[in-house]
C-alpha cells in the first residue's frame, strides 16, 4: 500500500514522516517543510519589532527638547521585540500541533515521535531567531548603537547588552511560548474548545493567586531577584507543557 501526502501538503511531506514508528527526526523534517514559516516569518517579526522600537524612539526624539536624551532611555526601556516574538511564538506553537498532528498520524508517525519531533522543532526555531538576534546585537554594539545611539537589542529586559543574558532570555522565552501554544493545541485536539477554554481560565486563576501571594513581598523579592530564577521557571514551564502535550495526544483522535 502506498502512502501519499494529504491534499495541500507541501512537497516531500509524505517522505518526511512516512512509515510506522517514524522517528522524531522525520517529524522534525515534516514540521520544517514550510521553510519560510519556520525560518522566515520569525525573522520578519523580529525585524518589525526592531523597526517599531526605532520609530517610537524617533517620535520621542522629535517631541522632546534637543539634548535631553529621553529618546535613548525610551529605546532602552522598550521591549517590543521580546513581546512581539513571544506572542508570535505562542501562535506558532499552536499551529505546530493543531495543523500538523493529523497529517503526521495520517503519514504513519507515532504519537511519541510526534511530540519529540515537535519539541525539537520548537528548539530549532527558538535557536534560529536567538542566533540572528545575537548577531544583530553584535552589529549594534560595533556601530555604537546604529550610529545614532538608539538601543534596539541592547535594552534592559534583554540583558543590557550582555550577549549571554540576551541568549538565555530570548531562547527560553520563545521556547516557553512555543511550548505553551503546543500544549493548549494538544488539549484542543484531544478534548475540544470547551476543555481548552476551561484550561486557560484555570491557568489565569492560578497566576492570579500566585500574584496575590507574591505582591505583599514584592519589594523583598526585587532586592533578592536573580536572573536564573526566570531560567528555572522557563525550563519548568517547558517541561510541564511537553508532558501535557504527550498525555493529551496519547489518546487524541485524528480529525
Amino acid at each position: 500500500m502506498t502512502t501519499t501526502s494529504a491534499p495541500g501538503a507541501a512537497p516531500g511531506a509524505g517522505r518526511a514522516a512516512r512509515g510506522p514508528g517514524a522517528s522524531a527526526v522525520a517529524v522534525l523534517r515534516l514540521q520544517t517543510t514550510k521553510r519560510f514559516e519556520t525560518f522566515g516569518s520569525p525573522l520578519v517579526v523580529l525585524g518589525t519589532g526592531l523597526l517599531a522600537t526605532a520609530l517610537v524612539a524617533l517620535v520621542v526624539w522629535r517631541a522632546t527638547p534637543a539634548g535631553s536624551g529621553t529618546w535613548v532611555e525610551v529605546s532602552r526601556g522598550l521591549q517590543l521585540v521580546l513581546w512581539w516574538l513571544v506572542g508570535y511564538m505562542g501562535y506558532n506553537g499552536v499551529q505546530s500541533v493543531a495543523t500538523t498532528f493529523p497529517l503526521a498520524l495520517t503519514l504513519g508517525t507515532t504519537r511519541a515521535a510526534f511530540t519529540a519531533g515537535t519539541v525539537a522543532h520548537h528548539v530549532l526555531v527558538s535557536a534560529h531567531v536567538t542566533l540572528v538576534a545575537l548577531a544583530l546585537l553584535g552589529l549594534e554594539q560595533l556601530t555604537d548603537r546604529w550610529f545614532t545611539g538608539v538601543h534596539l537589542l541592547d535594552s534592559r529586559l534583554l540583558g543590557d547588552g550582555d550577549p549571554v543574558r540576551l541568549v538565555a532570555i530570548l531562547f527560553l522565552s520563545q521556547l516557553a511560548a512555543l511550548s505553551l501554544g503546543g500544549a493548549f493545541a494538544a488539549v484542543w485536539v484531544r478534548h475540544g474548545p470547551r476543555v481548552t477554554f476551561a484550561s486557560g481560565v484555570a491557568v489565569v486563576l492560578v497566576l492570579a493567586l500566585v500574584a496575590a501571594l507574591v505582591v505583599p513581598g514584592v519589594a523583598d523579592l526585587a532586592g533578592a531577584f536573580r536572573l536564573w530564577w526566570l531560567s528555572v521557571l522557563a525550563v519548568a514551564v517547558i517541561a510541564v507543557c511537553a508532558l501535557v502535550q504527550t498525555l493529551a495526544l496519547r489518546r487524541a483522535a485524528v480529525r
